[in-house]
């Protein structure tokens, strides 16, 4: 069994710039994968406890306690890992589906249980400012915390960790993956990585022992506590800020903008290298005015020199009505941005256009060359711009 999964992922690897959830179910079934060892924890609820039955002792030893949560009378928990604070009864489940309580502890469903593994460029999560034209390789679980109508990743985020296929790997065979494939960091990502928070936690720990990079894509719905835990092992985080209204948040992703605003906070004063990702959909969130709306306040509280991705929306899951983003609203929202003070700005999900390249705010000349997701020439040069000596922010080397 171990030999075959090392055979799968290193064709899984080898997939590059690919659909993430395509390349591991794929070769997984072309490899003849039969039922993972690990599927025992996603049993049933209705089945035995751990430690009963022909299959329990083996259970029990897979299991891994969740941290971030406090233990309430009557043997229900609440969990303290993200903005809903689930109250979670015996035998029962948090809203993400990964953390459930056997007999007042709470457990992770999904530790060392990635179901996407996969090597991207960094410039596809996106990152713009960290080390351009380098590879990730990327990781994630089953389920997420939001239920966002237009996620483009729903075959993972949508499903429970026993509606995915999923194997082992451990934090250490993650590294060893990321140096085998010469890549210089790990990334969690695809599906939201706070739900999978102590798988997240010991890869970065274990990264940050062997000297690689570690940063994650996140929604950013999660609690302050665990947040400032995770923060000093990171490299990097990219950030979906979805809209600017309340409304939007609870219609569109059934979550909370008031906790991903105070949260953005905590990440500034932490002084990580961040970037923001807002997903333009037509009629949906590119009202002008809150448009510049957001592009002030990430201005005023966060900086101008926050890199802001503006992506094209392409219609999926549960949001197929609508058309593709038009590049032209696309554009205005670049303006916008541009107006409103911002220093990087860019256009995403549209190869080709120039707007998804690097330029010096002061300048003017083009610093990185993109198209798409390939970089073609770099031209920063120890953090600054080598033709007017602006400071480019960012981590270069």
């Amino acid at each position: 069994m171990r030999s075959s999964r090392r055979r799968f992922l290193k064709l899984a690897c080898c997939l590059g710039g690919g659909a993430a959830l395509g390349g591991w179910l794929a070769f997984r079934r072309r490899l003849g994968f039969g039922e993972s060892r690990v599927a025992a924890l996603s049993r049933p609820r209705a089945q035995s406890r751990p430690g009963e039955g022909p299959a329990g002792a083996a259970e029990e030893q897979l299991l891994t306690e969740a941290m971030h949560y406090e233990q309430l009378s009557g043997g229900d928990v609440r969990c303290g890992l993200c903005f809903r604070g689930c109250i979670i009864r015996d035998g029962g489940r948090g809203f993400c589906e990964n953390r459930e309580n056997r007999a007042g502890t709470l457990y992770t469903l999904v530790f060392n249980r990635p179901c996407a593994v996969q090597l991207d460029p960094i410039e596809k999560e996106p990152l713009h400012h960290f080390l351009p034209g380098t590879k990730i390789l990327c990781l994630s679980t089953a389920s997420c915390n939001y239920r966002c109508r237009f996620c483009q990743n729903w075959h993972i985020s949508y499903s429970a960790p026993e509606e995915v296929i999923a194997d082992e790997l451990s934090a250490s065979e993650a590294v060893g993956l990321a140096r085998k494939y010469d890549c210089p960091t790990i990334s969690h990502t695809y599906g939201e990585p706070t739900v999978h928070y102590e798988y997240l936690l010991a890869v970065a720990q274990e990264a940050g022992k062997e000297g690689l990079r570690f940063i994650y894509h996140t929604n950013l719905g999660i609690r302050p506590e665990p947040l400032k835990e995770i923060l000093p092992l990171l490299s990097a985080l990219s950030i979906d800020l979805k809209g600017f209204t309340q409304d939007y948040y609870e219609r569109m992703c059934h979550a909370s903008l008031d906790r991903v605003l105070e949260n953005l906070k905590i990440v500034r004063s932490a002084g990580l290298h961040f970037e923001l990702v807002n997903l333009v959909l037509p009629t949906q969130n590119d009202d002008p005015e809150q448009v510049e709306s957001m592009c002030t306040w990430i201005r005023d509280v966060l900086g101008a020199d926050t890199p802001l991705h503006f992506s094209r929306f392409s219609p999926t899951h549960r949001f197929r009505e609508l058309p593709p983003t038009p590049v032209r609203t696309l554009e205005r929202c670049h303006g916008i941005a541009r107006k409103a003070g911002l220093s990087f700005v860019s256009i995403g999900n549209v190869p080709g256009h120039k707007a998804n390249s690097t330029y010096c705010p002061d300048c003017g000349e083009r610093l990185i060359h993109r198209e798409h997701f390939a970089v073609l020439a770099n031209h920063v040069q120890k953090g600054r711009c080598p033709h007017c000596g602006r400071d480019i922010p960012g981590v270069w080397s």
